[in-house]
């Protein structure tokens, strides 16, 4: 491969995937309306066989693409970061191994890149079924309410951004989803641009309860990254400091009904357990307190900041 490449686009392959000789011509042809240099790579999470055959097919038609396989399945973010270390250009495309956005619409991706740190593509109109709009509707309002960043469509892997993005934020486990609402808290410019709805993006997905389960708790991690991060009191001093009033309060009361009305409290189990809202509240409030102690001892190694540029 050339190693003056402009634009690297990275495919990662996991469970879900189109036919892949037909949907590479198909971001080939419309990467190629860039007029930029270009490599493909694709990251196959575990061992797919009959990709591999499929692939290695096109690197023998002459196509110039790069192909990497994992061991075994670790994770879809974990297979980008390996995408970024494996690839040059000073601009980053991932796609997904099926359509969700108009091959068509991927150069005016990648030309609103310019001013900007990352573009992302919302599926704009929606025209799949009502139970996926409402599922993608509820995510991403979920999202915006907790994280206040205005974007739509987290559920689109269709993003242009610069190699800079990457450098900084760290993603693991599921925080692919979540990666322009990271970049948007170390003050990169993320723009959201509205792309036709690929005809093949229309069938009804149905998941599974445990994985609306672990939405919703990625949802909260990326909620404490970008809110208490650097300010861990913050959190736990609010639930501590209101589960300490909670007891203290049915503490005062349980006392007021003994001094007062001569209420027995040997045989209520109420005052022991408001006793253990106080100390529970105490024990978060201390958690709180460590983590703060922590971030303070290594603050010099921490970096949450992006210098857009520095004019001299």
């Amino acid at each position: 491969m050339s190693q003056n490449i402009d634009l690297s686009v990275i495919i990662p392959i996991t469970e879900r995937h189109d036919n892949i000789q037909e949907l590479y011509y198909e971001y080939k042809k419309a990467v190629e309306q860039t007029s930029l240099t270009y490599e493909f790579v694709y990251v196959m999470d575990g061992p797919f066989p009959d990709l591999n055959e499929e692939l290695t097919a096109l690197k023998d038609k002459g196509e110039k693409l790069k192909v990497i396989m994992l061991a075994k399945w670790f994770g879809e973010a974990t297979a980008l970061k390996i995408g970024f270390e494996n690839t040059s250009g000073e601009l980053i495309m991932t796609l997904p191994a099926y359509q969700q956005v108009d091959s068509s619409e991927l150069p005016r991706l990648v030309h609103s890149i310019e001013g900007q740190d990352m573009v992302v593509a919302r599926r704009w109109p929606r025209k799949d079924s009502a139970l996926n709009r409402l599922q993608s509707n509820v995510f991403n309002f979920l999202m915006r309410l907790q994280t206040g960043v205005e974007l739509h469509d987290l559920g689109c892997s269709v993003r242009v951004f610069r190699r800079r993005v990457i450098r900084e934020v760290e993603i693991y486990g599921d925080l692919h989803r979540f990666l322009p609402v990271l970049a948007n808290r170390y003050g990169f410019k993320v723009l959201e641009v509205k792309t036709s709805q690929s005809q093949k993006d229309m069938f009804q997905r149905i998941y599974s309860s445990g994985l609306y389960v672990r939405r919703l708790l990625d949802l909260l991690s990326v909620m404490f990254l970008i809110k208490f991060t650097k300010k861990p009191l913050r959190f736990f001093g609010l639930v501590g400091m209101g589960t300490i009033f909670v007891g203290a309060v049915a503490t005062a009361y349980l006392i007021m009904e003994r001094l007062v009305f001569d209420m027995s409290l040997a045989d209520r189990p109420a005052l022991m357990i408001s006793s253990l809202f106080i100390v529970l509240g105490a024990q978060i409030l201390s958690i709180g307190l460590i983590g703060e102690i922590i971030i303070f001892s290594h603050s010099k190694q921490l970096k949450e900041y992006t210098i857009d540029r520095i004019i001299n």
